[in-house]
């Protein structure tokens, strides 16, 4: 039976079928009388009723009890409350947002673990999205990174882990995120370990780079929340050491960047083998056209929550500046920039390149700089020790390509210099918003050369936006004015730090 609900009957009842025609591992035929194939239908949507005959066998997933608060406000206290929040909703049904924590309902064990970490109240993707979580229905999130989203969709999940049948031998799990990188697989299972002890749910974090051994061993125990990437767990499915056929919570994490990272083939595939009746929680921090015709093919009747816009928009609490320089001033800016502001504070600089990113690193450190190097040719061990030591404030300098823009979570990064602009402007977005995370200030210092100019007129929209002072030489790069030789004005006189051929201690 399930683990805090009193069913009587037979708990035999509430596990899985075995009919031979399920199998037993891997990768197997969706199981409804409806076709369910995502990689050939444009649009495909689970079937209303599912017929226990095809092997599925029900599942609880709707928990949410609007509270009396709630339920009493009016149409005007809920439209000034999203209006304040910056909530836009959409769909049938949306439930009422809750203004606090105690609104929401949740067990006691989740409550006290939410309490022990110190939150104070909801965070606008948390006010809106929980009460929609809670009821069961599929979900659209987008949000900007540092908002809140990972519990968001954490907390519900656990609720419904604790709701379900307990695992038996050979089960996967029940619920299942998808994320894009090691990265953000780690992080997010560090926030299934922290809020889901109380009720002893076990997870496990599933990625490629490192030995296959414990995470096979963590998956034929037996655990409830299996974090991912695509490519691994494609692997271990098809390796036979886990199945889906228990999945009825997903979670697609950052999809805009899984689709940006090409793992489309990779999703569709391993939610083909997830049963169509499952709820999905799909998040993503930007809405493009693709994004979106992805989630009609993965979700059934959502509902969607957009915090702020679903234009890409920088995070207002990071100050940004960009200077127009040439390729061969940049090592120079840098360093002089970071004579400015090194207070002992958390920097990340990102570079285009893995060979760029060593190379500068080794520069830094010929000439006194505290500095590490984090990319996707390191390993996952030597990973983990420069995330340590950067987090740790021993290694306050942390280079890195885009594997580290999105997912990585590092309290206190003041400062994001992009050494080298990005390929994208939804990347831009993400690079910067490892500062300013948790309603906290932060400042983006960006070098735009003459190869960049592509992008001027979208950087002058995202800065105008959120209200920052656009640079006079990258208003003229937008009007289609080439850049002068070499950029003048800077980032000078910013503060006052160390650096130079100072050591570090």
């Amino acid at each position: 039976m399930s683990r805090y609900d009193n069913r009587s009957g037979d708990p035999s009842s509430y596990r899985p079928r075995t009919d031979s025609s399920l199998g037993t591992t891997g990768f197997e035929p969706p199981r409804s009388k409806k076709e369910y194939d995502s990689s050939s239908a444009p649009v495909v949507s689970p079937p209303k009723k599912i017929d226990l005959l095809d092997g599925l066998t029900h599942f609880e997933k709707n928990f949410y009890a609007e509270s009396p608060s709630v339920a009493s406000m009016t149409d005007e206290e809920i439209e000034a409350y999203r209006l304040k929040r910056q909530i836009t909703v959409e769909g049938k049904d949306v439930p009422k947002p809750v203004r606090e924590f105690r609104d929401i309902g949740f067990p006691e064990y989740v409550m006290q673990e939410v309490m022990k970490a110190g939150f104070v109240e909801p965070t606008p993707i948390q006010a809106q999205g929980w009460p929609m979580a809670l009821k069961g229905r599929d979900l659209i999130g987008i949000a900007e990174t540092g908002s809140g989203k990972t519990l968001a969709y954490l907390l519900p999940a656990i609720v419904h882990v604790n709701a379900q049948p307990i695992l038996a031998p050979g089960d996967g799990p029940i619920v299942l995120v998808l994320a894009p990188t090691r990265e953000l697989a780690v992080q997010i299972q560090q926030e299934a370990t922290k809020f889901g002890s109380s009720s002893k749910i076990k997870s496990t974090c599933i990625y490629g780079g490192v030995p296959k051994g414990p995470q096979v061993r963590d998956l034929q125990k037996g655990v409830e929340i299996v974090i991912a990437t695509p490519g691994r767990l494609i692997d271990m499915m098809e390796s036979h050491h886990t199945n889906l056929r228990r999945v009825t919570y997903l979670v697609l994490d950052e999809a805009d960047r899984m689709l940006d990272m090409g793992f489309e083939p990779q999703m569709k595939k391993i939610v083909s083998q997830i049963r169509p009746d499952r709820q999905t929680l799909y998040w993503s921090a930007t809405w493009p056209k693709e994004v979106e015709i992805l989630a009609r093919q993965f979700l059934y009747n959502p509902y969607k929550v957009v915090i702020g816009s679903s234009d890409l928009k920088a995070n207002h609490a990071i100050h940004q500046h960009v200077e127009i320089v040439s390729e061969n001033q940049k090592y120079k800016k840098l360093v002089d920039l970071m004579e400015d502001i090194m207070d002992g504070s958390r920097i990340l600089v990102f570079m285009d390149t893995k060979k760029g990113c060593d190379q500068i690193t080794r520069q830094l450190r010929m000439d006194g700089w505290p500095a590490l190097s984090i990319h996707g040719d390191k390993s996952q061990a030597e990973r983990d020790w420069v995330l340590s030591e950067f987090k740790a404030g021993k290694s306050p300098i942390m280079t890195a390509t885009d594997v580290a823009a999105r997912g990585l979570d590092v309290k206190d990064v003041k400062y994001v210099i992009n050494y080298d602009f990005p390929g994208s402007l939804e990347d831009y977005v993400h690079r910067i918003g490892r500062t300013g995370r948790a309603g906290a200030k932060g400042t983006a210092y960006t070098f735009f050369t003459a190869a960049n100019a592509r992008f001027a007129k979208e950087l002058i929209v995202i800065l105008e936006e959120a209200g920052q002072k656009v640079n006079p030489e990258l208003a003229k790069m937008g009007r289609g004015v080439p850049p002068p030789p070499t950029g003048h004005g800077g980032f000078r006189n910013r503060g006052r730090g160390l650096g130079g051929g100072r050591s570090w201690n």
